[in-house]
């Protein structure tokens, strides 16, 4: 079931973010009195389509091949491939007839349309929930490192109190992309020393596979205090009562409720020492620990408090835009780390199957389906401006290239640039798709 949910979110995500994404191309291309022939959600790949109508001069419809859209635009090199039109003498409706500037705009249509939903999305959620955060100041236990953040020097109940040099104020911001992109230093506390970690650059290929719960754990450590106790249980029948605390498991010291849990599984099918602080105390108790490695108690899970930004509405605007310039940044530098060879590109690409999996993921929640839209049509975005022929990107260096030069590219060039691009795009798509395919089978 939750294979489906994945899915059915997928699809609806991406088809609303292709819609709007086209319509960007379409609105500017009326706007300049350009003929759009077709407006498709998904393609129609060899004349084949689920659903389509005509209304005026343009063909509305679905596609069966679901690899995203597309709109036909009159005198266009595109992915038609349409050259018996080209041959044809220019028409004023035709988008070649147009000046290189409004062409501009038609390409950038798409993009423009993608980034302004992703800032929507933001601003609209912040404005409705608020920005959730734990204060750094409030993780006095320390952070829980998994065995990325081990190998690169972490420890359990170190306290990270700035990254490269500036104070962190919220934890979350130990595993934001500020620190994930590597090259970043952590200043840590560890006891009665201050000492600097260094995050490598190519942290991203070892978090890609083991996620953020490999480098440094999103719950913070709390302390081993008892919040409740289950009656007729071995904690309750050997006199454990709430609010105590350990301090130490056979002889060994308890500093965090994982330092407890890994002791009391450690001894699990025996009797056990604990040492317990209760109202200043230190007491001793000897508790049987079950083949399960339980003993009938529960640390509070609200330790740790939270707390939540409200904003006014025009408030919440600035803070959706800064966030959606954090998304577009991060993928410009992701994609940099992997032309630079510091990420490796399978590390770094996802497909939809990934994309389903750990973007939208198997519940469906509706804050967490529009926060992952917005976060996808910016990075949408960002794809289509790469300088990749068949892409937007592509097109606006061509256009570029025109403006300078002051005449148009020939026609052969573009009709050959944009088999190229198709070949990339085509490579590409098989590439992260084999590669999600991979992840899913081999990985998991």
């Amino acid at each position: 079931m939750s294979g489906l949910i994945m899915a059915a979110q997928l699809l609806l995500g991406l088809s609303i973010l292709v819609i709007l994404h086209e319509l960007g191309h379409f609105l500017a291309a009326r706007a300049f009195g350009i003929k759009v022939e077709k407006f498709y959600l998904f393609f129609d790949a060899w004349g084949f389509k689920l659903f389509s109508f005509k209304r005026g001069d343009c063909e509305y419809g679905i596609g069966w091949l679901p690899l995203g859209g597309y709109v036909k635009i009159s005198g266009m090199v595109d992915e038609s491939m349409d050259t018996e039109q080209l041959k044809q003498p220019v028409q004023p409706w035709e988008f070649r007839s147009k000046p290189a500037w409004q062409r501009l705009i038609v390409m950038l249509g798409g993009v423009f349309v993608n980034i302004v939903v992703g800032i929507f999305i933001f601003w609209m959620m912040t404005f409705k929930y608020g920005e959730t955060y734990i204060p750094n100041s409030s993780v006095l236990i320390g952070i829980n490192p998994g065995e990325i953040g081990r190998e690169i020097g972490l420890q359990r109940g170190d306290r990270v109190i700035a990254v490269n040099g500036k104070k962190v104020i919220r934890f979350e911001e130990l595993i934001s992309s500020k620190v994930l992109l590597g090259n970043t230093t952590l200043t840590v506390v560890r006891g009665n020393k201050t000492l600097d970690v260094k995050v490598p650059d190519n942290i991203l290929n070892k978090v890609s596979d083991s996620g953020i719960e490999g480098f440094i754990s999103r719950v913070p450590l709390r302390t081993a205090t008892v919040d409740s106790v289950i009656a007729g249980k071995p904690a309750a029948n050997s006199g454990v009562l709430k609010g105590d605390k350990i301090v130490a498991i056979n002889k060994e010291p308890v500093k965090s409720d994982i330092d407890a849990r890994e002791l009391i599984l450690k001894n699990k099918g025996k009797t056990t020492d604990f040492t317990i602080n209760r109202a200043g105390q230190n007491l001793d108790l000897s508790i049987p620990v079950d083949t399960a490695g339980t003993i009938g108690f529960a640390f509070n899970p609200n330790e740790i408090k939270q707390e939540t930004i409200k904003y006014s509405l025009l408030a919440a605007l600035p803070i959706g835009i800064d966030q959606a310039w954090k998304t577009f940044s991060d993928n410009a530098k992701g994609i940099w780390k992997v032309v630079t060879g510091k990420v490796n590109a399978n590390k770094a690409f996802s497909g939809p199957v990934e994309i389903a999996r750990k973007v939208y993921g198997g519940e469906w929640i509706w804050a967490r389906f529009w926060a992952s839209t917005g976060f996808i049509s910016i990075a949408l975005a960002f794809m289509n401006l790469l300088p990749i022929p068949a892409l937007d990107g592509g097109h606006v260096v061509f256009l570029l290239i025109e403006m300078i030069k002051g005449k148009p590219l020939g026609d052969k060039f573009m009709e050959r640039a944009q088999m190229v691009g198709f070949v990339i795009l085509l490579a590409l798509m098989v590439f992260v798709l084999g590669n999600d395919l991979f992840k899913v089978f081999f990985k998991h």
